[in-house]
């Protein structure tokens, strides 16, 4: 439960009305009751919200002066879905309940900071440092000597290996896996075999990143993947060992980053993209779902969105599709 006056102050809104009502959580205008935090962006969802059960309404400056002076107290910012969002995220941290359930096994050398949360039968190994505020799930497995900041939440069944580093406000999802061997393997000429190259480097996750589900994540083979801050990796997505990527990037479900790829800032990676070893995505390129990337490609242009397999611009990849229409079509008609 939350005073109106401090969500604001916490996602930079501006209170019109009463600024001590208490908020407890976020809903629908539908689902909304006095405790209820609601926003709207455009007539349409003001008029929903102004009518609905919700204790207050998160807007725009020009939506609050169409409000009226209703009985509902705003609060008003230039993205009230971002606020939105934010409140949603304060809320939920403020129902955390910290403690280190009785079946956990937490190693005598693992630091705990304050108010740190331990699920059941999680277990935490030697030299672990867990920051103040974090939740560890059921049955995550946090490995020898990870470092993990403050305020993150790590879900159930989470596995992390040793040489793990997590920053600050790290969220990452049920049954992914941080930090295992890279897909590097040596093939003995002679008698065919694969032996595997060593895989002794590190991952470090800045602060404020998500990894989703079932996500894995491969440590650097003798230096360090790394995940810049505020990246969001989706569900099921596979990124490989010594691979680099930047700040802000998104990236969709199913896609798969070979070893040693770079992907720049604020790029945006569609869902089932394959992208091979050594490659480079320059900064705020769109890969578009199913895009595949051949090894050592480079992709530039801002801005720009590639499609297709090897993925080209969107432009010509469009041409291209025409001009095999074109051929098909008159092939068919030679067969006639």
């Amino acid at each position: 439960m939350i005073r109106l006056k401090d969500i604001a102050a916490s996602i930079g809104a501006a209170v019109h009305g009463d600024d001590s009502v208490t908020i407890t959580r976020v809903a629908s205008a539908a689902q909304a009751a006095p405790d209820s935090l609601v926003f709207a962006e455009d007539e349409a969802a003001l008029s929903d919200a102004l009518l609905s059960g919700a204790g207050a309404v998160l807007v725009t400056e020009e939506l609050a002066g169409r409000a009226g002076g209703g009985a509902k107290p705003l609060l008003v910012m230039r993205q009230p879905r971002l606020g939105f969002a934010r409140a949603a995220l304060l809320l939920r941290s403020s129902e955390e309940a910290a403690g280190v359930h009785a079946t956990a096994i937490v190693a005598a050398s693992a630091v705990l900071g304050k108010d740190v949360s331990v699920g059941a039968y999680a277990v935490i190994e030697d030299g672990a440092v867990i920051g103040a505020g974090t939740s560890i799930g059921a049955g995550a497995v946090i490995g020898s000597g990870v470092r993990i900041g403050e305020h993150c939440r790590v879900y159930p069944r989470v596995v992390m290996y040793p040489g793990v580093t997590l920053g600050n406000r790290v969220v990452i999802h049920a049954g992914a896996v941080l930090g295992a061997d890279g897909f590097g393997y040596v093939r003995d000429a002679q008698t065919g075999e694969y032996l595997q190259f060593p895989q002794q480097g590190t991952l470090v996750v800045e602060d404020d990143v998500e990894v989703g589900a079932n996500t894995t994540i491969d440590r650097g083979a003798l230096e360090e993947t790394r995940i810049s801050r505020g990246v969001k990796l989706d569900n099921l997505v596979h990124v490989g060992h010594n691979v680099r990527v930047g700040r802000n990037v998104v990236i969709a479900a199913q896609t798969g980053v070979s070893g040693s790829s770079v992907i720049g800032d604020d790029a945006i990676i569609g869902g089932q993209v394959g992208i091979a070893d050594h490659v480079e995505i320059g900064e705020k390129v769109i890969l578009g779902a199913q895009a595949g990337i051949p090894s050592r490609k480079k992709i530039r242009g801002p801005g720009v969105v590639f499609w297709g397999t090897p993925a080209r611009p969107i432009k010509e990849y469009l041409k291209d599709l025409a001009a095999l229409a074109r051929l098909t079509r008159a092939s068919k008609k030679k067969d006639e």
